[in-house]
């Protein structure tokens, strides 16, 4: 069954863009947007994409466009390939989660009813925070994701 899956997938991956134009930041974000937004299709395509691994042509195009990005962006090869699993792993995990809407993040919801009840005394840092931990769209919180991880690849190959 889970090679039918990646199989699968990687039909689906056919449908993200590689190229784009700018910078090889903007054309970083915009395939991984890219790559979220084929996943957000569907459901059960992002958990697919949660649970398995695809490894046909449309992956393998894919890694190697990140690789050549990561290259661009002065990214030596070893922090490239283990940065092109966790680029994948953020937006596929982001995605995922999404997927399942169960209206904890909504305004009123589970989250934010629980936050509301946090006591200075007990939790004082998360109830000094709580306004900042429901801040942000989703889209917003996904660019600063993805920001901070290339910030961190960046900076763990240019200290070796």
């Amino acid at each position: 069954m889970s090679e039918l899956q990646a199989l699968v997938l990687d039909h689906a991956l056919q449908a993200v863009e590689t190229g784009g134009s700018g910078s090889w930041r903007d054309r970083l974000e915009e395939l991984l947007l890219s790559y979220a937004t084929v996943l957000a299709r569907s459901p059960a395509l992002a958990w697919m994409a949660f649970q398995t691994t695809a490894v046909g042509p449309n992956a393998l195009r894919i890694n190697d466009a990140l690789l050549e990005l990561l290259a661009e962006a002065g990214v030596d090869q070893a922090n490239a390939a283990w940065a092109i699993d966790l680029l994948a792993m953020l937006v596929t995990a982001t995605v995922a989660e999404h997927s399942q809407d169960t209206g904890a993040a909504k305004p009123g919801g589970p989250i934010e009813q629980a936050l509301a009840r946090t006591s200075v005394g007990q939790y004082p840092h998360v109830h000094a925070a709580r306004d900042d931990i429901l801040s942000g769209t989703g889209e917003e919180r996904f660019r600063w994701g993805i920001d901070i991880l290339i910030r961190g690849i960046l900076a763990r190959s240019r200290s070796q």
